[in-house]
């Protein structure tokens, strides 16, 4: 007897959220390279023609991972930030250093994975929403006279990039103390190229 009031298949938002998750814990056991859409399908329970009608290649997967984990570190950034007081800039940023860094560090494998089979565009290290959300940040603080920056879009990518740099170096830590002196080192030197002023 066919049940009414219920769906025959999943919102093609939890669909694609399926083949992403799939996709990724093949990926991340198998390397890029070896894993096969008929995989991937059928880790996420669906046809390999229902595959293809969410994503062409596999290279779009791994551009969509990608895409997700900066939006993830993203909102998992302003929720830390958020917790500060919306006057303690200084606060604010050392906060978006340390959640922005741990973020990186503790999703370092699915990190690699996401970048090394879809690089990001050109300009992805000067131009994405985490710097962005960066630059609004010390845009807020200098409104604010908590510091003064010649260009604060500039500063952000320095920032971001320097951030960037540092946790590559330590991206396999599995250390908790080191992780957190290298979050507090990075907190700290984002206050200390701004110039917080207490």
């Amino acid at each position: 007897m066919k049940q009414s009031g219920r769906p025959r298949t999943k919102p093609a938002t939890e669909r694609r959220e399926d083949i992403m998750n799939a996709a990724e814990g093949i990926f991340l056991s198998k390397g890029f390279e070896s894993a096969s859409i008929e995989e991937i399908a059928k880790g996420a329970g669906i046809s390999k023609g229902a595959f293809y009608l969410h994503f062409a290649t596999k290279i779009e997967v791994a551009e969509a991972l990608r895409d997700r984990f900066i939006a993830r570190l993203l909102f998992e950034i302003r929720q830390a930030v958020e917790k500060e007081p919306v006057t303690d800039h200084g606060a604010r940023l050392r906060t978006w250093a340390k959640a922005c860094a741990h973020g990186y560090l503790v999703a370092a494998a699915a990190h690699m994975l996401a970048f090394s089979a879809a690089p990001p565009p050109k300009d992805g290290l000067t131009n994405n929403i985490l710097i962005d959300d960066l630059r609004n940040l010390l845009f807020a603080g200098q409104s604010a006279g908590c510091w003064k920056l010649d260009d604060a879009a500039l500063t952000a990518i320095f920032l971001f990039n320097a951030l960037h740099g540092a946790i590559g170096m330590s991206a396999l830590e599995t250390d908790s103390s080191a992780r957190e002196a290298l979050l507090d080192a990075l907190a700290a030197h984002f206050v200390r190229v701004v110039g917080v002023r207490l």
